[in-house]
């Protein structure tokens, strides 16, 4: 019997050929992360055809590892820094105008940085960003323009707030003195924040995801332990103060500390228009998706089927009809396919790392090792 051939260590940690797809809201065009020039830029390709494909960042000393689709095709929206600074600058990419240059929404000093922002359904053409352009030492939370550039600060931060949660009203969270977690009204007139609870530790530790506002601004979405041992999906009501249930797995926890590894912001899968929750990742041997919803129920069957791996990033046009996924796989990881569910066609666009044969590679199998009944640790 002939031995595979040996992989040299390099093949396994060269950076992707693609990654990190994602579908335009539209539904007509694809963009992702490759290489241009030896560092990863953004691309962007036709649904059906990727003759055209062609760069539309252009950064020849350091990778772009993140890009955003607007509710505008038009733009796209990226962060980057200089040379491994950590300031990190919001630039705005126009797909209509090849030739432009990407422009920095945020052209500030050395020292201040933002985040990649995030869009609401009710405020169009804007971008929301934390950015500390006022004071190094705190970040505030400020409206961009996308068109115009035009930024207005929206919540100033007195310095105590840890990050802004916004919405139709705004929220601010703040580390206690005790370390809990705290959460206050912004008041929009004065810029004073009133404390409406404190999380503590015991049944929300800070670091479980998510912590999210839901779809119409009047709950937070969380994780919590309410009394038990299993990381659950809880909603505070805003209004009353209730935690209630949402969903939970019997045997698993909220899949909220591997998102890191698998480029994940929450373990929560939502609707990109409207922000409404479709379905929640638990971790265990391997990854559950739970759906909460009806339609994305049978469009979870679906893109299951594609791939024998865990589904990692996932994105859909604003009908709900095309979908751009990737899997986590121990021997194709990245690979990435497009699923049509009006009309059941689905094809694989790529693999991350096509010099890898999955046939060659050796599958991981988890292991359970479950506690010893009465086991004490020994004394010292």
């Amino acid at each position: 019997m002939a031995l595979p051939d040996i992989l040299p260590v390099e093949a396994f940690f060269d950076s992707p050929e693609r990654a990190g797809a994602s579908i335009s809201p539209d539904g007509t065009r694809i963009a992702y992360l490759a290489p241009w020039k030896n560092r990863l830029n953004v691309w962007v390709r036709g649904v059906e055809d990727d003759s055209e494909a062609r760069c539309v960042t252009a950064d020849e000393t350091r990778s772009v590892t993140g890009y955003h689709w607007t509710d505008d095709p038009r733009w796209l929206l990226y962060v980057q820094d200089a040379g491994g600074n950590e300031d990190w600058h919001l630039f705005r990419v126009d797909l209509d105008d090849p030739d432009a240059p990407a422009v920095d929404l945020t052209p500030y000093p050395p020292g201040v940085r933002t985040s990649i922002g995030q869009q609401r359904p009710d405020r169009p053409g804007k971008v929301l960003v934390q950015l500390n352009a006022r004071e190094l030492d705190r970040f505030d939370l400020v409206e961009i323009d996308i068109s115009s550039g035009e930024s207005t600060v929206l919540a100033e931060n007195p310095g105590t707030v840890l990050d802004w949660l916004p919405g139709a009203e705004i929220y601010a969270r703040s580390i206690t003195e005790d370390g809990a977690l705290e959460l206050s009204r912004h008041d929009p007139a004065t810029g004073e924040l009133t404390p409406i609870t404190t999380f503590t530790g015991d049944g929300h530790p800070i670091g479980i995801n998510p912590f999210e506002l839901d779809a119409d601004g009047t709950g937070v979405w969380l994780g919590s332990y309410r009394d038990g041992d299993r990381a659950l999906l809880a909603r505070f009501d805003l209004t009353t103060g209730e935690e209630s249930e949402v969903d939970s797995h019997p045997e698993l926890d909220l899949d909220g500390d591997r998102r890191i590894a698998v480029q994940q912001s929450s373990p929560l899968i939502r609707d990109r228009a409207s922000g409404r929750l479709l379905g929640v990742r638990y971790l265990g041997e391997r990854q559950e998706i739970r759906a909460l919803d009806d339609e994305f129920a049978e469009v979870l069957a679906k893109l299951d089927a594609l791939s024998d791996g865990d589904l990692a990033g996932i994105s859909r046009d604003d009908t709900g009809r095309r979908w751009v996924v990737s899997f986590t796989h121990d021997r194709d990881p990245g690979a990435t396919w497009f699923y049509d569910h009006a009309t059941g066609e689905s094809r694989l666009l790529f693999r991350s790392y096509p010099h890898l044969d999955p046939e060659s590679l050796a599958p991981m199998t988890p292991v359970t090792i479950p506690p010893a009944t009465g086991s004490r640790c020994p004394r010292t």
